[in-house]
């Protein structure tokens, strides 16, 4: 198959880059299943239910949410009724929604998407996040009861994101990080063939900081004082996030390759 994990998207700009290209890339592409992680698309916190329809009609077959999924309020009703969106698996037990899901591709073919959070930096604790996707990860075989599988880890630290990686390996197509908005340079596949990057950046405006006006955190680092809420940058955003291709009969990635189009970053395709 061929998969495509779109990173955090920031805001209007984020949003309008999403719906304006991705069913363009789906075509040119060949896309089997996407999946885009949503959890800043509206006003930069979180996601509504209208935005997660505009990003649902453009092509994305499943929106990851993060540690501000239910920013928006009406998420916590909107998660119940769709559930092509997952919030984090070792969110609050008393959270609505899912932490994984099994969808069909194209030719009914089944590819299982978690997202889970890391523990390190993050404000709030969370439950282990190892434990918790070891057990979907083996209830789901690849090459068995899914033909790929995906895993959005929403963290801070690199060193976490990287530990995953390999607690994943081999039982996951692509483990990919996200949250922190800037793409790294480490897309590889893995010793035992699991795809991996620790972070898939954003689909936002990158003359910002992390997606947001820059006068409010300058100022913020540099007085140690708010004045202010973060608004999302309004220029022309980049879409980035990762691209694999997969082995039906492992559900392994025999192909990986980081995706920038547009905006102000270097150009990289499949």
């Amino acid at each position: 198959m061929r998969l495509l994990f779109l990173g955090d998207v920031v805001g209007r700009s984020g949003r309008t880059a999403v719906i304006s290209r991705l069913p363009g890339l789906r075509t040119a592409w060949g896309l089997d299943f996407v999946v885009v992680n949503g959890e800043n698309a509206s006003q930069g916190a979180g996601l509504t239910g209208d935005h997660a329809k505009e990003l649902l009609a453009a092509g994305a077959d499943c929106l990851t949410l993060g540690d501000h999924a239910f920013d928006q309020k009406d998420m916590l009703s909107f998660i119940e009724a769709e559930p092509r969106i997952l919030r984090p698996l070792n969110f609050s037990k008393v959270a609505p929604g899912r932490g994984f899901k099994v969808f069909e591709a194209t030719q009914g073919r089944k590819v299982l998407v978690t997202q889970a959070l890391g523990q390190v930096f993050m404000k709030r604790p969370f439950d282990d996040p190892f434990s918790a996707l070891e057990t979907v990860l083996k209830q789901h075989t690849l090459g068995g009861v899914v033909q790929a599988a995906i895993v959005d880890f929403h963290a801070e630290a690199t060193s976490e994101k990287m530990g995953v990686g390999h607690w994943c390996d081999g039982m996951a197509s692509l483990v990919v990080g996200t949250h922190t908005h800037v793409p790294t340079g480490d897309t590889m596949i893995l010793a035992k063939g699991t795809a991996y990057q620790s972070d898939a950046g954003m689909c936002g405006d990158y003359d910002s900081v992390i997606g947001m006006e820059k006068l409010e955190p300058l100022r913020r680092f540099v007085t140690g004082m708010p004045k202010g809420r973060f608004e999302p940058a309004g220029g022309e955003a980049t879409l980035s996030g990762v691209y694999v291709e997969t082995d039906d009969r492992t559900g392994l990635a025999t192909r990986v390759r980081m995706i920038r189009v547009g905006g102000r970053l270097q150009e990289a395709l499949p």
